[in-house]
């Protein structure tokens, strides 16, 4: 199984918010964002910033999925 971010990027699409703006309101750092748009594993406090940034909940920016998906 893989990690998939897709849910993420579509989420910043509707709140018009870009990636660099996500980065600076929930205080991440830039190599977390890579690791992000590259579906790497990032730390959970990262995923939990980004979720209070955003005021969601983690399957609401992840999924996993099979590794032919990801």
């Amino acid at each position: 199984m893989a990690v998939s971010y897709n849910k993420l990027w579509k989420k910043l699409i509707d709140l018009e918010m870009s990636k660099t703006e996500l980065r600076l309101k929930a205080g991440f750092s830039t190599k977390a964002l890579a690791k992000l748009g590259k579906n790497e594993n990032v730390n959970t406090e990262v995923l939990a910033k980004i979720c209070k940034a955003l005021d969601c909940n983690i399957e609401d920016i992840m999924e996993m999925v099979p590794d032919e998906e990801a």
